[in-house]
């Protein structure tokens, strides 16, 4: 009985080793390359105005993740970097890209309209969503997501400029605040943080 036990162990065991070399890799965490909320609560609310006037909130988007950034067009380098890093990972998603809504809210009430937020923000990906609304509601909004902006100064060039907070909120399908993602990322890390919420 013990010599015919042993190569049958012996077999459960290799079988054992197998499978964990095939498993433990898949089980390894994610290194989010965000800063990530251990104990996450649902996103404030946010009602403002798009292209046309249509009145749009986040809860708009549930199913989806959402990458919400406050910005303004006439940014010249830290808004146009920050688009730019989120359509290339929505393109490395692929298929997974459209359970994903970017929406940049500016920060420049005074010079963004709503359409001119829509045509800016479809020059990097034309499923973005560029919202705006007045001081007051752009203030309220800010202040919600912890967003700090003030008008600085500019050339005769450039007109003022803004300076503002660069980070990106990652918002959950189910609308809770999960994540902060830094200025700097590019779209492969922006990417692997988002894959592990859809």
């Amino acid at each position: 009985m013990v010599k015919r036990a042993l190569p049958f162990a012996g077999a459960v065991l290799l079988g054992v080793v197998v499978a964990l070399v095939i498993v433990v890799p898949r089980l390894r965490s994610h290194q989010f390359a965000g800063t990530v909320f251990t104990d996450p609560g649902p996103a404030p609310a946010l009602q403002l105005t798009a292209a046309g006037g249509e009145r749009v909130g986040l809860d708009d988007f549930r199913g989806k993740v959402v990458l919400l950034y406050f910005g303004y067009t006439s940014c010249p380098d830290v808004c146009p970097t920050t688009l730019a890093a989120l359509a290339d990972a929505v393109e490395q998603l692929g298929s997974r890209g459209d359970e994903v809504q970017v929406v940049m809210v500016t920060v420049d009430p005074e010079r963004d309209t709503p359409e001119l937020l829509a045509d800016y923000v479809a020059h990097f990906d034309p499923g973005f969503v560029g919202l705006g609304g007045t001081p007051s509601e752009i203030a309220a909004a800010a202040a919600d997501f912890g967003i700090y902006y003030q008008k600085g100064e500019g050339t005769v060039d450039t007109g003022y400029e803004v300076d503002h907070t660069s980070q990106v909120m990652l918002i959950d399908p189910e609308g809770r605040y999960r994540e902060v993602l830094d200025f700097g990322l590019d779209g492969a890390q922006i990417a692997g943080d988002v894959a592990q919420y859809l």
